[in-house]
C-alpha cells in the first residue's frame, strides 16, 4: 500500500500560477482604463463646482466675474462661493491659476475673466482623444 499523498506538487502549483497570471494580465488594462474613466470624470466635476461659483459670484455681483490678474486674488474672490479650499487639478501636478487664452501645460487651471471661461489648462488628451481643456 502507497503510503498517502500530502500537498500539491510543483507541476500543480505552476499551472495555478500560470492561470492567475494570465487572469492577471486580461484583468489589468480594464482597470486601468477605469481609473482614467475615474480622472476625467472627477475632473469634469471639479470644473462644474469652480464654474457654478463663478456663476453664483457674477449673479451676486451685478454680473460682473471674478477678477483675473493673481492665482491668490481669484482664489479669494471664489472662496465663498466653494465649500472647502479651492479644489486640485486632477490633470498634472500644477493647481495655480493663470490668466489667458490658450492652454500650455502652465498651471492646473486658466480662466478669463472677460468671459468668466474655466478650463483645465492641459494640451493633454483623455482616452477618446478629447483635449481635457475642451471639457
Amino acid at each position: 500500500m502507497r503510503p498517502h499523498r500530502q500537498g500539491f506538487t510543483l507541476v500543480e502549483l505552476v499551472v495555478v500560477i500560470m492561470i492567475l497570471g494570465i487572469l492577471a494580465g486580461v484583468a489589468a488594462p480594464k482597470f486601468l482604463n477605469t481609473s482614467a474613466a475615474a480622472s476625467e470624470s472627477s475632473l469634469k466635476q471639479t470644473l462644474s463646482v469652480v464654474r457654478s461659483a463663478i456663476e453664483m459670484h457674477a449673479a451676486q455681483n451685478n454680473g460682473v466675474f471674478p477678477v483675473g490678474g493673481t492665482d491668490a486674488a481669484f482664489k479669494a474672490a471664489l472662496g465663498p462661493y466653494l465649500r472647502g479650499a479651492f479644489p486640485k487639478s486632477p490633470v498634472g501636478a500644477n493647481n495655480t491659476v493663470t490668466f489667458g487664452a490658450v492652454a500650455d501645460d502652465a498651471s492646473g487651471w486658466m480662466y478669463n475673466a472677460a468671459t468668466g471661461d474655466f478650463i483645465c489648462n492641459s494640451t493633454s488628451t483623455d482616452a477618446l482623444g478629447t483635449a481635457y481643456s475642451a471639457y
